[in-house]
């Protein structure tokens, strides 16, 4: 209970009962649940600033308690009375705003030592049950008011950022944003992929994308070739190494190793010149 012997040493003097020290407890809890105490009585005060201590007037009154609270992250404030009934001290806490009430009932001697008042560590019993009633019962219907807020808070944002949205896709003289945003490029189709290919020889030329090019390579045009390999050379014509490996080469005689002689028949005789012989 960190921070609660601290309070109870500061507010001792006004505690004189055992409800007094049950009242206390119950302020703390709310301290905790991050309200502060703006304040007592039902009427807001000139006076009123936040604070995590009791009002110096607090416990005057022994049978009817009434403190002021607000939230530290909203200007909602809530209304704690707690009133004794025979043994007991009934709690009711309300939104101001909303009218959201809580309550929760507490049996004073289950809870206090009544002897014990001047001794912080001796005062409460079973305090550890206390502080999980008043989270449980007192203070969730408040925090849970508190979150249908904001949860309404943001839905409302982003209904008005939706609607700002749609309110700038209508202006017709609104100026588009430079870059689209992602996932609204347009498509464009492949130039060269049918039926937009036209052409598509002139722009690729040497048929690097798959199709045809304009410029024929024997030796990379996609035909059967021979077994010929020109960097070896040819028999009686090109050395070994003459041709590059992998170069392009056109042949530009019969290869072979032995070339055959001229034959007699292909040569007229000597001396005769009948061109029909």
């Amino acid at each position: 209970m960190a921070g609660l012997e601290v309070l109870y040493t500061l507010v001792s003097g006004s505690i004189s009962c055992p409800q007094d020290a049950v009242v206390c407890f119950v302020h703390w809890e709310m301290i905790k649940s991050g309200y502060r105490c703006i304040g007592s009585g039902d009427e807001p005060r000139s006076s009123d600033k936040k604070s995590e201590l009791l009002p110096a007037d607090w416990s005057i009154n022994k049978e009817l308690y009434s403190l002021r609270y607000r939230a530290n992250d909203s200007d909602s404030q809530l209304l704690l009375k707690a009133i004794v009934v025979d043994s007991t001290l009934i709690f009711n806490l309300m939104n101001s705003g909303t009218q959201q009430v809580s309550d929760l009932t507490v049996n004073v001697s289950d809870h206090v030592n009544a002897d014990q008042l001047r001794t912080f560590d001796s005062v409460f019993k079973d305090a550890d049950s206390l502080s999980e009633k008043v989270k449980t019962q007192l203070l969730p219907a408040q925090e849970r008011q508190t979150g249908q807020r904001a949860e309404r808070k943001s839905r409302r944002e982003e209904e008005e950022e939706e609607q700002r949205r749609r309110g700038e896709d209508s202006d017709p003289l609104r100026i588009p944003h430079r870059h689209p945003r992602q996932g609204t490029q347009p498509h464009w189709p492949d130039p060269m992929i049918p039926p937009f290919a036209a052409g598509g020889a002139d722009l690729d030329p040497f048929g690097s994308r798959g199709g045809g090019g304009m410029i024929v390579d024997p030796l990379r045009s996609g035909y059967p070739r021979s077994g010929f390999d020109p960097s070896s050379g040819i028999p009686d014509i090109l050395p070994p190494g003459a041709v590059p490996p992998g170069a392009r080469f056109d042949p530009f005689g019969p290869i072979g190793r032995h070339r055959p002689g001229p034959d007699p028949d292909h040569m007229p005789p000597p001396g005769y010149d009948d061109m029909f012989m």
